[in-house]
């Protein structure tokens, strides 16, 4: 029953995590005037936010040495809540982007943090559908401040994220008892193991094709997302409302991807999942290069559906890859490569697309779906060699 109940507060942990990821951009729009800021002045906050969850992320696992997942889940939620509160009140600018920081460390820590329990902990269904609820979280953020714009406006929008925010951490101080058993339970279970040595802090096999294939995969998901509205109203002559409407389909077919995900876990390994998911993308990236405009809403649907297994499995392989005494370290440089992935690619496309056309946006996509898919078949070779030797 313990382990249950802890389950359910880790799911609602997960979406807690996607509520503030899209808040800056719904809200940009009036905020700015309020701020009498310049439009671009939003990149520059993401970007300052980032900075922090790449950041908190690379020195994860060392905080996962000195405090239990649990203390810093809770201690990163509490300072989130209190960033996203300080953005509710924030006077000006420039504590905009001295809020941007700490903001960026609280997410950063708790979700490398929470990533390596599950991944450690349960099985590979659970990790799937997590990340289901973390885009059920990231949709329901711009919806609570959507709501809000009008009559109240966005200072109330982060109010009431932030008020669900110290109710989660309030809801984890609660659930610390059960972590305590959790943690009983599974050192129980392997008991069996020899005793833990020193970690070694030399870089394993193979690394650094897993941290270039956790770049990929960010970067490509955020670039898909941020310019595929554009490639289809410049290159395809759609609506901007249609076009618009067909991105969010797109981001609802990796939330229903993850789930059905979930149930495929049962019957196909993680490396076969993610050998399935990047084939899947890499035809859904083939069909953009039909010349049917209808064809552009199958492509985007297999690519969401493609890419909806690859990160929660290659997340949940990480002890299986690389050992579990290394999984807590080289967790947060994973999580730290795919924050540099989702920041940097998609900017990076659209000052290329400014030098050339929009008309790049397939080619692109095509050369990053395979260079993924080849990346990690190089990566499984490498392991699988590493183990033949080392039997």
């Amino acid at each position: 029953m313990s382990g249950f109940l802890l389950l359910t507060v880790i799911y609602i942990a997960f979406i807690s995590l996607g509520l503030p990821d899209a808040l800056l951009g719904v809200g940009w729009p009036s905020m700015r005037v309020e701020l009498d800021a310049p439009l671009a002045m939003a990149g520059w906050i993401f970007m300052t936010i980032a900075a922090g969850t790449i950041i908190s992320s690379l020195f994860s696992g060392k905080l996962l040495e000195r405090f239990d997942t649990k203390q810093v889940t809770f201690g990163s939620g509490v300072l989130t809540a209190l960033c996203l509160f300080g953005f509710s009140t924030a006077p000006s600018l420039p504590w905009l982007f001295a809020l941007s920081i700490p903001l960026g460390l609280g997410a950063g820590a708790v979700d490398a943090a929470l990533n390596h329990y599950v991944a450690e902990h349960y099985a590979a269904h659970h990790m799937n559908w997590l990340h289901c609820f973390w885009g059920v979280g990231a949709t329901g953020g711009p919806l609570i401040m959507a709501s809000l714009l009008d009559e109240n406006g966005w200072r109330d929008g982060y109010l009431v994220v932030a008020l669900i925010q110290f109710g989660l951490a309030f809801l984890l101080l609660l659930s610390f008892p059960l972590w305590r058993q959790e943690v009983k339970r599974d050192k129980s279970n392997h008991q069996d193991e020899a005793a833990v040595t020193e970690l070694d802090h030399t870089l394993p096999r193979g690394l650094s094709y897993a941290l270039v294939t956790f770049l990929l995969y960010c970067g490509v998901e955020a670039l898909v997302g941020l310019w595929a509205s554009s490639y289809l109203v410049q290159m395809k002559q759609f609506s901007i409302a249609t076009a618009a409407t067909w991105v969010s389909i797109y981001y609802g077919s990796i939330t229903v991807g993850r789930l059905l995900s979930g149930f495929l876990s049962f019957r196909f390994t993680n490396r076969q999942m993610i050998r399935l998911g990047q084939c899947l993308a890499l035809i859904g990236s083939l069909v953009f290069f039909l010349p049917l405009n209808g064809a552009m809403i199958v492509g985007l649907i297999l690519v969401g559906l493609g890419l909806a297994p690859i990160y929660p499995s290659m997340l949940h392989e990480t002890p299986v890859r690389f050992g579990r005494q290394r999984a807590k370290h080289l967790m947060g440089y994973q999580m730290a490569f795919a924050y540099i992935g989702s920041t940097f690619l998609p900017p990076l496309f659209g000052l290329i697309a400014t030098k050339l056309s929009l008309g790049i946006f397939p080619i692109v996509l095509l050369f990053i779906m395979l260079f993924m898919l080849l990346n990690t078949e190089r990566l499984n070779r490498i392991l699988a060699k590493h183990k033949e030797e080392t039997v």
